[in-house]
């Protein structure tokens, strides 16, 4: 499996493009803005768009999904029925940050703990994590030893709880409870920033590291 990352929207928000080699069968994560970009990046290296999959339904992850939906024909996969609200709001929210005025939507498919979605013939587990959102998802890729996090965390940090829905002590059980037990050797891509790996996360992230968790 292949993946490219473009940073979308004013908020530098991480959009991932997965993709099967083979068939060029490709996923689209979190497309929250900037949609002639991802275009763009899907005709260069001839992919053929399959779904769209949400880790979560703020604005900057989900604001473009209704439309890039329609204009390439695919499902919406995603995130947790938790986030309902979140896309039930997505017009009020494009209002608050000065976004483009983004669609509702129903998506194809709620994705649950345990779930399964398939990307060409990659597989991609899906975990469960609120706390950052009530509805948050987490994709997992287990051949490649790669996990798509969203806003759950970050490269030295863990995503906001003081948003609606938001739950500091979800948030730090969905990483420590899920995120961890996958292993050291996994590298994420949070929803903005750099990637970097739970291991090192452990070792150092001052809110849910190892040492930070234990003298808490």
């Amino acid at each position: 499996m292949q993946v490219i990352v473009i940073p979308v929207t004013p908020f530098q928000q991480n959009c991932s493009i997965v993709f099967d080699e083979r068939s060029r069968e490709a996923a689209i994560i979190d497309p929250g803005g900037d949609l002639e970009q991802i275009v763009a990046v899907l005709q260069e290296h001839e992919l053929k768009p399959a779904k769209i999959l949400l880790t979560h339904a703020h604005i900057d992850h989900a604001g473009g999904t209704a439309d890039l939906a329609a204009q390439l024909g695919v499902p919406v996969e995603g995130p947790h029925p938790g986030d309902q609200f979140w896309i039930d709001r997505l017009a009020d929210q494009s209002r608050m940050f000065d976004f483009p005025e983004a669609k509702p939507f129903t998506p194809t498919r709620w994705l649950h703990q345990g779930d399964v979605v398939r990307v060409g013939a990659h597989e991609l587990e899906v975990l469960h994590c609120p706390g950052h959102t009530p509805g948050h998802v987490v994709f997992f890729q287990r051949g490649a030893r790669i996990a798509f996090v969203g806003d759950v965390l970050f490269a030295g940090s863990i995503g906001r709880t003081d948003f609606p829905g938001g739950n500091l002590e979800e948030l730090i059980a969905s990483i420590t409870g899920r995120l961890w037990p996958l292993g050291d050797d996994v590298t994420f891509v949070p929803g903005h920033g750099p990637t970097s790996t739970f291991g090192q996360e452990r070792r150092t992230n001052p809110f849910v590291g190892d040492r930070a968790l234990a003298s808490a």
